[in-house]
């Protein structure tokens, strides 16, 4: 079966970090960090509704710009999440451009931001046809940990240690239903929208007695039966990002935690262990202690990224010290 997630890295694992996550048959996406975002097309940015920035640092936020350029003009609502301080540098960037024309502008885009905190959140509207100057209050939030829930997902996130705030993050699909065409066909249907509304129904736990609507002639089908005879239910993906971190207890302990039995593990992999006073000094992880952390969480997938340019042309050396930690410390 196909998966509904397929997670990519946006640039090679020298240049910015960025990971860019497509749902099958769906025009969406989602992105872990905003670094330099030129190797995406403008369809697939465009695609975008939600971004998680692990931290401000430039190579993770000058992607801003070009995002920000391709959405204007467009009738869209774009999520933005970033640690402590994100509003002011969200800030900074709309202050750079002047924008006295936007108010004649025939869609309207607008931003929500959300600034991530220990143990609360705060969001605010920037409305282009506002100048992108806010008149919302903003909307304080208790933070259990969940920073985007939807039927089906749950992004998941925990604040790490990078010397400054670091947003570690985890995309959950909740579980994964999986539509036999030929069944539908069996069934006299076609297949569209109705689809959709079917997995959202299944998402949501509704009454299996509830009927769908499945074609435009209005014709209805119990949920039961319908699950019964056009879907497979297999488990989600879990998809986890840890870039930009420093190698103590506080933090181990909270990637494991996040990372925990993930199908796919993207984790930074700076430097090689014999640098590990370097790593400590600009906290960041090394090649063994990306393959530790994937080892102990018990990770189905591994690909590291962020490497210092000091191995170009040695990137077997990351790859082999990660691997032999990874069977070295992997949970039995």
């Amino acid at each position: 079966m196909r998966p509904a997630l397929h997670p990519r890295l946006i640039n090679k694992p020298f240049d910015d970090p960025g990971l860019f996550i497509s749902f099958l048959y769906e025009k969406r996406a989602i992105l872990f960090d905003l670094g330099d975002i030129s190797a995406l097309s403008a369809k697939d940015i465009l695609k975008i509704t939600h971004v998680f920035v692990t931290h401000t640092h430039m190579d993770h936020f000058i992607g801003f710009d070009r995002l920000l350029r391709l959405c204007l003009g467009r009738e869209k609502r774009l999520y933005i999440y970033g640690p402590k301080g994100f509003f002011l540098n969200v800030e900074g960037k709309l202050a750079g451009y002047s924008w006295n024309l936007v108010n004649h502008y025939k869609n309207g885009l607008d931003l929500i931001v959300t600034e991530v905190h220990a143990e609360y959140t705060i969001s605010r509207e920037y409305r282009c046809k506002d100048g992108f100057i806010p008149k919302k209050k903003a909307e304080k939030s208790i933070f259990n940990g969940i920073l985007l829930k939807e039927p089906g997902l749950f992004v998941h996130a925990k604040i790490l240690d990078h010397k400054i705030p670091c947003i570690g993050l985890a995309l959950n699909e909740q579980f994964h239903v999986n539509i036999m065409k030929d069944r539908v066909l069996q069934l006299g249907l076609e297949t569209g929208p109705w689809l959709r509304k079917f997995k959202q129904a299944l998402y949501t736990s509704k009454d299996s007695n509830s009927e769908i609507e499945v074609n435009t002639e209005g014709k209805k089908i119990s949920l039961k039966k319908l699950k019964k005879n056009i879907a497979r239910i297999t488990p989600g993906q879990k998809i986890v990002y840890i870039t930009d971190v420093g190698f103590n207890k506080p933090n181990l302990g909270k990637i494991i935690e996040l990372a925990g039995n993930a199908d796919h593990l993207f984790i930074e992999a700076v430097f090689l262990e014999n640098l590990q006073d370097i790593a400590k000094k600009k906290y960041h992880l090394t090649a063994r202690q990306a393959g530790m952390i994937a080892g102990m969480a018990n990770v189905k997938k591994l690909t590291l990224f962020h490497f210092s340019p000091r191995y170009q042309g040695e990137i077997n050396l990351l790859y082999n010290e990660a691997k032999a930690a990874y069977q070295e410390f992997a949970v039995s």
